[in-house]
């Protein structure tokens, strides 16, 4: 077993295993459930209704702060996590598919949203602060190559397999055994490769505050809301994200849907190549590139730059609806360029949170403000569906460029030191 490791022995297959069960709760699940037949309306407030664990993961973060090692955590939550997709495989085929599967996803939110508060604590025990800049571009590309693997790659695959099989249904639960089975293999690597840093150890008994574990959970969340400026900070995680909640939701419904509905009409296979491998990947190079910028200038100076070259590109998706091509370059380009720009602003949201989580219990407040982070992306996404429905496409995304006001006005307000998060 590993004492030490690169960080590029684990960086990676750790930020892959945390994205995966994410976009499988947040985007397959709502892939699988429109190709079952399911309306814009209920997709997006029951797959809305699966935030709800990383929303609420700060009441139990404090606990994988000070019981046990995050690397212990990390190992435990993916065997977990296999477990539940299998589950899943095996739900599908069964006459309640729709109620038995998204009790499954809820089980896989909770293990998934464990798992990330123990990732990311690990990832600020075991990397010295001034790489942590450096490799934020690192996790956030291969968080985001999870997000190509199930969106693209997965979504492609079940596309394939029900031409084969020619039942739906026969291709996704395949699709989530092959997926649980790739989970417990990860889990075992990371057993295996994990490093052991040595401030990663269960807080003794003697260390921890009187009154015990529930005077320790008050005592972290109260040091949480007494950092100066948190107000702002709060609201920034909230609405930063706003209108990307709300797009999120429809975007593979969009992409999906009849010509005659609104939508492009494109197959399984075709939002597998353009939306999850063609845009996923220009995500992918911008979240590398934001991280790189970030790294040379600093938070303060990159940030209304990123943050423009997030929102603006959200027009790619008012033209599609517009126009309507039939051309899968043409369609895939314009997602390429939104989804750049996404990858290149999230980077600064990613700074923000470390930012806001420093000092002695940065676990457990980086939890907080990934969960503020979550119920800003579940709120929003809860009404999406029904919006759409009463607006249509072309009209629902006008409305998400305007959603980029409460965007830019916390932007405006929000004070990061000058030189933070560039690298010496």
């Amino acid at each position: 077993m590993s004492t030490t490791a690169s960080p590029w022995r684990w960086i990676p297959s750790l930020y892959f295993g945390q994205g995966l069960p994410y976009v499988v709760v947040m985007t397959l699940s709502v892939i699988l459930y429109k190709n079952l037949g399911l309306d814009n309306t209920d997709i997006a407030l029951y797959t809305s209704w699966l935030y709800l664990p990383w929303v609420i993961k700060p009441l139990w973060s404090p606990l994988i702060e000070l019981v046990h090692t995050k690397r212990a955590w990390i190992v435990a939550m993916q065997f977990l996590i296999g477990l539940a997709l299998a589950m899943v495989a095996l739900t599908l085929p069964g006459p309640q598919a729709f109620k038995l599967s998204l009790a499954v996803f809820w089980l896989m939110a909770f293990a998934s949203a464990s798992h990330d508060i123990a990732a990311d604590g690990f990832y600020m025990l075991a990397l010295p602060r001034r790489s942590q800049a450096a490799f934020v571009g690192v996790r956030s590309t291969f968080y985001r190559l999870a997000n190509i693997g199930g969106q693209g790659g997965l979504v492609y695959l079940a596309g394939e397999l029900q031409e084969r099989t020619g039942s739906m249904t026969t291709a996704w639960s395949l699709v989530f055994g092959l997926l649980g089975g790739l989970f417990v293999l990860m889990a075992v690597y990371h057993w295996l490769i994990l490093p052991r840093p040595a401030l990663d150890v269960e807080t003794p008994e003697a260390a921890r505050p009187p009154g015990g574990l529930l005077t320790g959970f008050a005592s972290v969340f109260a040091e949480f809301f007494r950092k100066p400026g948190i107000g702002v900070g709060i609201g920034f995680l909230l609405l930063y994200r706003f209108p990307e909640a709300q797009l999120l939701k429809l975007a593979a419904p969009f992409l999906l849907d009849t010509i005659g509905a609104g939508g492009l009409g494109l197959s399984n296979k075709q939002v597998g190549i353009a939306y999850g491998t063609v845009g996923l990947t220009a995500l992918t190079l911008g979240g590398l590139a934001g991280g790189w910028i970030i790294s040379r200038v600093g938070l303060k100076r990159a940030l209304w730059p990123l943050v423009l070259l997030m929102h603006v590109p959200n027009l790619a998706f008012l033209i599609l609806a517009l126009t309507q091509p039939d051309s899968l370059l043409v369609i895939s380009l314009a997602l390429a360029v939104e989804q750049l720009g996404y990858g290149l602003g999230f980077t600064v949201y990613l700074m923000t949170m470390m930012w806001l989580a420093e000092g002695p219990h940065k676990t457990a407040h980086y939890a907080l403000c990934t969960g503020f982070m979550a119920l800003g992306m579940m709120l929003p996404g809860m009404w999406s569906g029904w919006l759409q429905a009463q607006l249509g496409y072309l009209h629902f995304f006008i409305w998400v460029l305007i959603a980029t006001v409460p965007s830019f006005v916390m932007t405006a307000l929000i004070r990061v030191p000058a030189d933070y998060g560039r690298k010496d």
